[in-house]
């Protein structure tokens, strides 16, 4: 069943975490963001929302790191339950879909908590100041539904945020599969 994000605050502070990437090796948010805006996309592989656009979201995310917008895959699912959101899938995906920017596991879940991420993808951008501009869809594409996967809406936001300007207030929500919460975990 397909769960829809709900609306954070615009301007909400990001939440410093340090995450370790497939390779082990822990990643600070804030040292990957160097003041930079930053991109946080809640993913994983076997979602069919994610699937259905991690070739395109790769070359949006390609495009928008030359322009100065840094970008962070995050993976929070329990991978016990959900072996394929494993590391070792997790960098298969990496390579299909040609992503070129960090994949963070957030194996306590205590990131996906405290920002608030309910679903996969789930796309939180960050100004350069650190602060919520937008937190919302790739685009309208959805797994059936027969719309072009652009990233319109992604672009649009990250462009705005990247020229220091205000992103629309009308923000299409995230929709995708549930995190796959641990036992005790689930925010519901």
């Amino acid at each position: 069943m397909a769960i829809e994000s709900p609306t954070t605050p615009l301007g909400s502070p990001l939440v410093e975490a340090s995450l370790p990437d497939l390779r082990g090796q822990t990643q600070r948010l804030e040292e990957l963001r160097d003041g930079a805006p930053l991109l946080v996309a809640f993913v994983c592989n076997h979602c069919p929302y994610v699937r259905h656009i991690e070739q395109q979201f790769g070359k949006v995310a390609t495009d928008l790191m030359t322009q100065g917008l840094k970008v962070v895959a995050v993976c929070s699912n329990d991978a016990e339950a959900y072996p394929d959101d494993a590391p070792e899938h997790l960098a298969e995906q990496q390579r299909r879909a040609e992503w070129s920017l960090p994949y963070l596991l957030d194996t306590d879940q205590q990131f996906a908590l405290a920002t608030g991420a309910v679903c996969t993808p789930d796309l939180f951008l960050y100004d350069a100041d650190g602060h919520l501009a937008y937190r919302g869809a790739f685009d309208g594409a959805t797994p059936k539904n027969g719309v072009e996967v652009d990233g319109s809406d992604l672009r649009q936001a990250a462009q705005a945020v990247l020229r220091g300007e205000p992103v629309p207030t009308e923000q299409r929500s995230s929709l995708g599969c549930g995190i796959k919460w641990k036992p005790g975990n689930d925010p519901s």
